[in-house]
């Protein structure tokens, strides 16, 4: 007879030999993420294709860009979602650039751009860029505070986290150390407006993105990771002049939740460079 002792000593072995030749069933999958910006050339000729080929090179997420005049690239957020859940891809954040609500206040375009988002069941509501227009001074960027803030919490009741995507001018001098970040940082609510970290971007700046995340730790929960070669142009995550494995060590102090590969411009195809920046990832880099 098998008794109690027994079973839990037995089952404890075989667990043991599981543990050992498989141990990545028993934790879930990091999810590595690929900005589809990347391949904006290829999806908006093939959307089908292009995110077959993304989810067979090996990515498991996307964040999505090109939404307009109520679509991506010709179909219908339900039929865009239905494409990436197709090929098991989750897509936890989107990029949305509310052309009306930043320039005029429309709140019908935060409630349009709102409602595709949530289609497309993300987590995060990423603001990615602001036109030349919109900021032309300091006061421009307090203006800015007050719009965030509102879509901040427009996001919070349909389920959703704004973000803030950032690019190199928002770290511009207007004198005296004043910069428009400094302005979007500290005159957001904390608990409604988020921050994505471009890397290169900061970077290019001349902002060292660990002096970045130990100055608002908690707050920058989406990464946009981009290496930089020594001309300081687009290369792949790996082969250039930013130090991801050391930057990777301040994941939880930045309160990352999700990063996304992204490429703005490639030397070699475009597949072959998102394959090349995922194969340096996995690698390299606990995720």
């Amino acid at each position: 007879m098998i008794t109690r002792r027994r079973f839990i000593q037995n089952s404890s072995l075989a667990t043991a030999g599981l543990m050992v030749a498989k141990p990545e069933w028993f934790k879930s999958p990091s999810l590595i993420g690929l900005q589809l910006y990347t391949v904006r050339n290829e999806i908006s000729k093939d959307v089908a294709g292009t995110i077959a080929k993304v989810a067979s090179i090996g990515y498991n997420s996307v964040e999505v860009f090109g939404y307009g005049n109520g679509k991506f690239f010709g179909l219908t957020p339900q039929q865009f979602r239905s494409i990436i859940d197709q090929n098991h891809l989750k897509t936890p954040s989107g990029h949305y650039g509310l052309p009306d609500f930043l320039k005029k206040g429309d709140e019908d375009d935060l409630k349009r751009h709102l409602e595709a988002a949530k289609i497309m069941g993300h987590e995060f509501f990423v603001v990615p860029y602001l036109t030349e227009d919109l900021r032309t001074s300091l006061d421009d960027y307090r203006r800015l505070t007050e719009r965030l803030n509102k879509a901040g919490e427009a996001s919070k009741s349909s389920g959703m986290n704004l973000a803030y995507h950032n690019h190199d001018f928002e770290f511009k001098d207007w004198g005296d150390g004043q910069r428009g970040m400094d302005i979007l940082l500290s005159q957001t609510d904390h608990a409604l407006v988020n921050f994505e970290m471009d890397i290169f971007w900061i970077t290019k700046a001349g902002v060292d993105p660990i002096h970045f995340i130990q100055a608002n730790p908690g707050r920058i929960k989406l990464w946009h990771v981009k290496d930089m070669d020594s001309n300081k142009t687009f290369t792949e995550v790996g082969t250039g002049i930013i130090d991801y494995r050391k930057i990777f060590q301040h994941r939880k102090e930045s309160g990352m939740e999700y990063f996304f590969v992204e490429q703005d411009e490639t030397k070699i195809p475009v597949f072959d460079s998102i394959a090349k920046s995922l194969q340096y990832i996995k690698k390299n880099i606990e995720v």
